[in-house]
């Protein structure tokens, strides 16, 4: 690698191919239990899996406490229509015991230190408080959101904690939109300066009928020393195509699966 390129965060060592356990890992037979996405349960099935990297999502309750939970509100999980914004910790903890235990910041940080954790930032109110609690943690934590805003708010916040390094980091849905842009016309300096800064580009393989993943898009975060993730990716036959073309990291619902393709290579 040529001596100029920023050295590679923690997070990204050793080298890959990674899968990233899409908001934990929830079996056919958890699911039938009861078991949901991004709950105590399945980033505890994901670590006894295998898997080394947990890809979630932050909110911020009433009470200011930082959760593992993708949606703004209830509805999908519980049938509950509020927003995790105006819901306290302890009747969301009551709502999730049986659905396999509602996980906090803290505790997935705490409970699973081997654990490495992509975390996307999903409201404003969280953004510092998850920059906060992840400070002592930077070396194992990539920070992201699809909101650039929300991501360098978060950024902010670990270093004014005394993160001992920067987060690493994936950029927001417009910085991606530009660099896709800038790419598909040959314009490598704009590519450069847009990956300059962070330490993954996490994508979906498609935008509608847009193609986002190509061979020269991961030519070029490959060139700048930047991996790429790609979202969300569940069937056996599009990891392998993914993986021949050189992606870093598999963001997937079924990390088994993933993990026994990855390591049958």
């Amino acid at each position: 690698m040529h001596s100029s390129l920023p050295a590679r965060h923690p997070y990204l060592s050793p080298d890959g191919p990674r899968v990233l356990a899409h908001r934990g890992l929830v079996t056919h037979h958890d699911a039938a239990l009861g078991v949901v996405e991004n709950s105590f349960a399945a980033v505890a099935a994901a670590h006894a899996a295998g898997v080394a990297y947990v890809e979630s999502d932050c909110h911020l309750t009433a009470d200011g406490v930082v959760i593992l939970f993708h949606d703004d509100d209830l509805s999908r999980i519980t049938g509950d229509p509020r927003r995790i914004a105006d819901v306290r910790l302890p009747e969301l903890e009551e709502l999730m015991a049986e659905r396999g235990g509602l996980i906090t910041l803290p505790q997935a940080l705490e409970t699973f230190p081997d654990v490495r954790f992509n975390l996307d930032v999903k409201a404003a109110a969280a953004a510092e408080p998850v920059g906060r609690l992840v400070a002592p943690h930077a070396a194992r934590v990539l920070v992201t959101s699809f909101s650039d805003d929300r991501r360098r708010a978060a950024l902010a916040a670990a270093r004014a904690a005394n993160a001992p390094l920067a987060p690493a980091t994936s950029p927001g849905s417009a910085t991606v939109a530009r660099l896709v842009a800038a790419q598909s016309v040959g314009l490598r300096g704009t590519v450069r300066r847009l990956l300059a800064g962070v330490d993954a580009l996490q994508i979906p393989e498609r935008q509608g009928a847009l193609r986002i993943v190509t061979r020269g898009l991961v030519r070029a975060a490959h060139a700048a020393n930047v991996e790429v993730h790609v979202w969300t990716v569940n069937d056996p036959d599009d990891m392998e195509r993914l993986l021949e073309i050189g992606v870093d990291g598999l963001v997937t619902d079924r990390a088994d699966l993933a993990l026994s393709i990855v390591n049958g290579r």
